[in-house]
């Protein structure tokens, strides 16, 4: 339970990073309030880059739990080589971002902010890429806290800036987008260091040509993982860009934004549990031991619910004064505070199912909950919401509603999948995975 809370503060400390600038730049102009519009993009890579991590989750956590802690090294380069390439291809994306949102249904205003706002973070996009590779590296050997006092250190300089920045000196986007880069590639150079000078009992060896064999192979296992858990993100992008296309859409979107933050700084609890029972389950795996996979699975998921529970009721209890975080306007308030209901629905079910992604990315499932994902939210949850919302007028309540149903039937099919699993046969393909992708290293 210690690698879970502290995975938790981690997860707690990088989205309390990202706080200031939403709530200072939000309380300058309400057109602020489209943060997560504006950082759509930014947020897309991360989550790419996020996914892409992931599969080292899988790969690094059984190897360090089979013993073979060199492949660790080998891999997180490996992870580099494909993050890099993978962010260079995704410049582009940033240049071209308002015309895109506006093919998409955004408008103008808010098109050519969220583009100026992607051109200044083109920098975090390649901190991304450096930078997630490292926490799974170091995640899959349990050195959480290094990442924690990493980040809490530069979460003090962030405060700082974004102050500094934003506020004091009037750079507004700008300027968080300025904060955030700084931010990022200091945790980067953090890590790093600490890496370089620890060697990391062994897992660091130095860069190797390794890192370029058999990378056909590491870039399916890394897309599979992408697609998951981009699919995941987009679709409460989607509900951003789907209010967008309502009737009179300014102030439902505000409101949804603003709820997203919320559901954001919450599913940082969640994160820091998918990160604790994937590595978790993953090292047991590793080193043969299905029965403890199976118990860290019931003891972290009751936990999480539990905690849920409490987010639930602090939502609800706070409904009539969070919003004012965010905004002045008492239209958007009150908007926000008739979704608060809906927001509390989603905080209870993010509780568990991110628990659930981590346990298919610490089996390395990624592949089959990736089709989970399209049927559930992109089949049934999101027509259901257009149709709700649209068809039948309930506005964007209707399309949350809609939405929510989608994450519903998710969770209820990765309950089923995880129920049924035989976790000794688990144990034994973690083994052979381990002798699959460890061979070239082994050689040398």
């Amino acid at each position: 339970m210690v690698a879970v809370k502290s995975k938790s503060i981690l997860a707690l400390l990088e989205i309390l990073g990202k706080s200031p600038e939403a709530m200072e730049a939000s309380r300058t102009s309400d057109l602020y309030c489209h943060l997560p519009v504006f950082t759509g993009c930014t947020y897309s890579d991360l989550c790419w880059s996020f996914g892409n991590g992931s599969a080292l989750e899988t790969l690094c956590g059984q190897a360090y739990g089979a013993g073979q802690l060199r492949m660790l090294g080998i891999y997180m380069q490996r992870s580099w080589v494909i993050l890099l390439t993978t962010a260079c291809l995704l410049v582009p994306i940033y240049v071209w971002s308002p015309p895109i949102l506006e093919v998409i249904g955004e408008t103008t205003q808010i098109s050519e902010a969220a583009g100026k706002f992607a051109l200044w973070m083109l920098p975090q996009l390649f901190a991304y890429a450096m930078n997630f590779p490292i926490q799974k590296f170091l995640q899959s050997q349990r050195k959480v806290f290094v990442m924690a006092w990493v980040s809490a250190v530069v979460l003090v300089l962030h405060a700082v800036f974004s102050w500094l920045l934003i506020l004091k000196l009037g750079w507004g986007l700008t300027g968080a987008a300025i904060t955030l880069n700084t931010s990022w590639w200091l945790i980067v150079i953090g890590q790093l260091l600490y890496i370089f000078i620890t060697k990391s009992d062994g897992a660091w060896s130095g860069f190797s040509w390794l890192a370029f064999a058999d990378l056909w192979g590491f870039v399916k296992l890394s897309f599979a993982s992408a697609v998951m858990l981009c699919l995941e993100f987009w679709y409460l992008m989607i509900l951003v860009v789907v209010t967008g296309r309502l009737p009179n859409p300014l102030i439902p979107v505000d409101a949804i934004s603003i709820c997203m933050n919320i559901q954001g700084w919450d599913a940082m609890i969640a994160i820091g549990f998918n990160a604790a029972i994937s590595v978790r389950v993953s090292n047991e795996l590793g080193a043969g031991n299905h029965r403890l996979a199976k118990f860290s699975v019931v003891v972290v998921s009751v936990t999480s619910i539990t905690i849920g529970v409490i987010c639930m009721a602090v939502v609800f209890a706070t409904r009539d004064y969070f919003p004012y975080l965010f905004t002045t306007s008492e239209a958007v308030a009150n908007e926000t505070t008739r979704l608060a209901t809906l927001l509390a629905i989603t905080v209870l079910l993010n509780s568990l199912q991110p628990v659930l992604s981590g346990v298919a990315v610490g089996a390395g499932w990624q592949s089959l909950v990736a089709y989970i994902n399209i049927a559930c939210y992109y089949i049934v949850g999101l027509p259901a919401g257009i149709l709700l919302g649209f068809t039948f007028g309930f506005g964007a309540v209707g399309i949350w509603s809609g939405m929510i149903g989608g994450i519903c039937l998710q969770t209820i099919i990765l309950i089923i999948v995880t129920s049924i699993t035989n976790w000794k046969r688990e144990a034994d393909e973690a083994e052979s995975r381990v002798r699959k992708w460890g061979g070239s290293v082994a050689e040398h």
